[in-house]
């Protein structure tokens, strides 16, 4: 860990100083003047319309716990979790497979009784605000593909879980946390290749001067560039994206054909530099390496309390927290945990993105194209929140303070900066 967290550091100096190396401040340029002509280019209609949409993400979170909590409820109190197990405990003759077979329809009872709810948080609200490409069809589709591998990888979580539940019965939440550990580094390796090309087409991006600079900023910080990849998200939403993602030999670099067609080439180089600074500094290992204390944290919760709640409901028909039939109540403390830690996790996700903004700026060397970015970005994401309400519930960066960011930079790097006149629509849709 040392020696990764050593590497990222010089990886992140060796870029650093040949930007200051040509660094000459440029005392006359007004940073919040120029700040403040990129955010009013959200303003009435469109900046209302953001902030509502945002605003209404802090409601959605409470509710989608709440809504967990009550699905995981039912199945217990109407003893359809412990009928599911008896079903399997029929169907296998081993023990450690049981878990894998209970999975399959408890999964899918839990997403057919949250359907309702997941239409109108992933597919009504989006196209009340413009942000949904797709009809209905095709986003139904999207989501019996998600119920697919929502099964193949809860029944891979569910049989090392109960297994080392166990086994362990002391120390199993300890072991449950390296389990869940283990399963998003594997998710991480294995989702570029395998789980993203079933929602999307992914083909090589066209040669040209996109790719030959993407290649050179690639080349330049030591990231493999043999692929670049463009996939359609277009067919789903408006939204624009990119990623270097993978472990080893899955690492990809990808972008998106709304960044393509909807920006220019100094918005790309802005956010390509960004998702390079990511795999630079290795954002990845350290992100799993911080979530594998969050749940060491959320099993040791569990260890705690699961066992008195089982204990105190025996018409649960829950045996003992080995019982695969008690997956309903580690779903319920895990959906309440996760609404508790939220502040925790996006304070993760934000201080990374932050990270990784600065490095895409002195890999780019577009702050403009950054600022553009970022006010693309918050057509949905609220533009200037209080410094309170960003800690809480932004796991990026605001809009405002990317820009103010990327202003600084260019006051900082580029000699005799001037301010310009943004031109960009945004029309909050």
């Amino acid at each position: 860990m040392r020696t990764g967290m050593l590497r990222s550091g010089l990886a992140a100096a060796a870029l650093l100083v040949p930007a200051a190396a040509f660094a000459a401040t440029s005392p006359h340029f007004d940073v919040e003047a120029a700040t403040r002509a990129y955010l009013d280019l959200l303003q009435g209609p469109a900046r209302a319309r953001s902030d509502a949409y945002f605003e209404g993400g802090y409601w959605l979170t409470l509710w989608s716990a709440l809504v967990a909590v009550a699905v995981n409820f039912v199945l217990l109190r109407a003893g359809l979790s412990a009928r599911v197990r008896d079903w399997a405990e029929r169907r296998v003759k081993w023990r450690w497979l049981v878990p894998a077979l209970y999975a399959l329809p408890f999964i899918l009872a839990s997403m057919l009784l949250t359907l309702p709810w997941t239409i109108y948080t992933d597919f009504i609200r989006e196209r009340q605000y413009g942000l949904m490409s797709q009809g209905f069809g095709g986003w139904f589709g999207d989501w019996a593909k998600g119920l697919g591998v929502a099964m193949v990888v809860n029944a891979l979580l569910l049989t090392a879980l109960f297994a080392v539940i166990r086994t362990f019965r002391r120390t199993w939440w300890l072991w449950g946390a390296g389990v869940m550990t283990g399963l998003v580094a594997f998710g991480a390796a294995v989702a570029p290749v395998f789980v993203a090309p079933l929602f999307n087409t992914y083909t090589e991006l066209p040669a040209g001067p996109i790719r030959d600079r993407i290649v050179a900023m690639a080349e330049a910080n030591h990231i493999p560039a043999q692929h670049i990849y463009l996939f359609d998200a277009s067919k789903q939403s408006k939204r624009i994206s990119a990623n270097v993602s993978g472990l080893g030999p899955t690492i990809r670099i990808s972008l998106n054909d709304n960044l393509l067609n909807r920006t220019g080439p100094d918005e790309i180089a802005a956010v390509m530099g960004h998702e390079m600074g990511h795999y630079v500094l290795g954002h990845v290992l350290r992100s799993i390496l911080l979530f594998a204390l969050v749940f060491v944290l959320v099993f040791g919760a569990i260890y705690r309390i699961a066992p008195a709640l089982i204990a105190r409901n025996p018409q649960w028909r829950v045996r003992d927290i080995a019982d695969p039939a008690a997956t309903p109540v580690l779903a319920i403390m895990a959906s309440v945990a996760g609404l508790l830690l939220t502040p925790v996790q996006n304070m993760i996700v934000r201080v990374s993105e932050s990270e990784a903004d600065a490095f895409g700026l002195n890999a780019a060397r577009e702050p403009d194209g950054f600022a553009k970015v970022a006010m693309r970005l918050s057509e949905y994401r609220k533009i200037e929140p209080g410094p309170i309400e960003e800690a809480l519930f932004f796991d990026h960066p605001s809009g405002a303070t990317r820009v103010r960011m990327s202003m600084q930079w260019k006051k900082d790097h580029v000699p005799g900066a001037t301010m310009v006149k943004p031109d960009l629509a945004l029309d909050g849709k």
